[in-house]
């Protein structure tokens, strides 16, 4: 059976605080034919000096951003990976509201760019499961992922995209 022509970018940040413009990390996978393709993870340093109200759940501490990469400085490369979309997320309001909200943030031009979310997704093809989180539907197909790190959560998100596509 040919595999279907398959192509989406998913992107994934972890942010410090509750401000959607403080993205301390991203990961990005790209999606070409219905094959992971390239990806991209960096830490960030988040803009000003925010509260560190998450680090219990994704372990980023400030000292570990310190000389990291500003959000504008990665941006670049960042737009060239995500191309024309589709931008797929888990949760995707959440992971487009932060990037929304860091270009507004650092007066970087608008992106406007078909978006998708696979929690939605998965509702309506797996309505037996009780979870639709990232991690249930993870484990319910057997995706290995490091739950609240942008480049495993991007890739097992990758990863249910396809097989929901697929069904």
């Amino acid at each position: 059976m040919a595999r279907r022509r398959i192509n989406f970018t998913v992107v994934d940040f972890e942010t410090c605080a509750h401000k959607r413009e403080s993205a301390c990390a991203v990961g990005v996978v790209q999606v070409v034919d219905g094959r992971i393709g390239e990806s991209f993870y960096t830490l960030l340093k988040p803009p000003e000096r925010p509260y560190w109200n998450f680090v219990d759940i994704h372990g980023i501490t400030r000292e570990m951003v310190r000389d990291a990469p500003t959000f504008p400085e990665i941006w670049p490369q960042l737009r060239s990976i995500i191309g024309e979309g589709p931008f797929v997320a888990h949760n995707a309001p959440f992971d487009w509201s932060v990037l929304t909200r860091t270009l507004a943030y650092y007066n970087l031009p608008a992106v406007d760019l078909p978006r998708v979310c696979t929690c939605r997704l998965a509702r309506q093809a797996l309505p037996q499961l009780t979870s639709h989180t990232l991690d249930a539907i993870a484990g319910h197909w057997g995706i290995k992922l490091d739950h609240h790190h942008a480049a495993s959560d991007a890739r097992a998100c990758a990863e249910i995209a396809i097989r929901l596509w697929s069904m």
